[in-house]
């Protein structure tokens, strides 16, 4: 099967097609077609070299897919052979072929393309676990979130508004800021011509916030506990501004703040097949019904993966960007 994959760490030009023998199921695995496959941060992480796949997983960047099941591994009862599903996977996804756990895969329901669902995993569970199980957000509070036009952006805004929050997000300019208003997002902050902080106190009446759903890190932290209400909490999904912080300790135990943070690919198989069934049970209804959709950038080939990355690290895109492999139609 053809593959993206790097020898060395780079800029995206290092990612080349190469062929790879197909991989085959082993107990409680499925083999996927793969019809798309979501292009997320991480890969990009991983591709620079500081983010290596974990133990057992595929060296292969891809963190979500979707196409059809063409095999399945011992144990395995559902999904069946020809299903259309999307699945979370831990590597691998650009591929023509992917294994995924069967616990971690999704059926793409009526109404929903084969690309939007390539889309969905990745954000989907990493905005679930983060706001609402992590964050514990609850209807009518109010949550930050940065990078509002991103993959998670605009799945925090869309997922937010559906369970009843109020959501204000930070972008880096006035067009973007135009589209977060657009996708639902009740205010949207230039964060470079604002001081998001005073932004935050101004939208609030000086309440400030529930929740800061935090991709940036370094100095930011400080900034967003600023921007904390009493009790509220502060949960970190990226460092992208680095890794290091500095905070008053002494706020965080006067206003009972909570600082936590996650990462998804390292998890367990048997955390990550528990968090598939709570979104299984409780979000994916609204896929079902089209309610939840993933916002839709551009779609790329899978042997042009470099100028998806590319695309990413410029930071233009809104919303989610995908390969499309040549094995189907779809």
């Amino acid at each position: 099967m053809t593959a993206i994959g790097f020898d060395e760490p780079g800029g995206p030009d290092v990612l080349q097609p190469r062929t790879v023998t197909v991989p085959e199921p082993g107990p409680g695995q499925v083999l996927i077609r793969v019809a798309f496959a979501g292009v997320n941060r991480p890969d990009v992480i991983q591709r620079q070299g500081f983010y290596p796949a974990p133990p057992g997983a595929s060296p292969l960047p891809g963190l979500e897919v979707s196409g059809q099941i063409v095999s399945v591994g011992e144990g395995v009862t559902d999904p069946l052979v020809g299903s259309l599903v999307c699945a979370l996977v831990a590597g691998g996804g650009y591929a023509e072929y992917c294994l995924a756990q069967a616990a971690q895969c999704l059926p793409v329901p009526d109404g929903l393309s084969l690309a939007e669902a390539a889309a969905l995993p990745e954000t989907l569970f990493t905005v679930w676990h983060n706001v609402f199980e992590r964050g514990w957000a609850r209807e009518g509070e109010t949550m930050l979130v940065h990078g509002g036009t991103s993959g998670i952006g605009t799945m925090a805004i869309a997922l937010g508004k559906l369970f009843g929050l109020t959501v204000i997000v930070t972008c880096g300019n006035a067009d973007k800021c135009a589209a977060a208003l657009g996708l639902g997002a009740d205010h949207a902050i230039d964060y470079k011509t604002a001081d998001f902080v005073e932004a935050v106190k101004q939208i609030t009446g000086g309440a400030g916030v529930q929740l800061v759903l935090d991709m940036v890190a370094g100095d930011y932290v400080a900034r967003n506990i600023k921007c904390l209400a009493e009790d509220g909490r502060h949960v970190t999904i990226a460092v992208q501004g680095g890794v290091r912080a500095a905070i008053n300790m002494a706020e965080i135990m006067r206003r009972r703040l909570t600082l936590t943070g996650s990462t998804l690919r390292p998890r367990s198989n048997q955390f990550k097949d528990l968090l598939a069934q709570e979104v299984r049970e409780t979000v994916w209804p609204l896929v079902a019904g089209g309610q939840l959709r993933p916002v839709m950038d551009t779609t790329f080939g899978l042997t042009n993966a470099a100028a998806a990355h590319a695309r990413m690290e410029q930071g233009n895109h809104i919303g989610k960007i995908v390969l499309q492999t040549d094995t189907t139609g779809n």
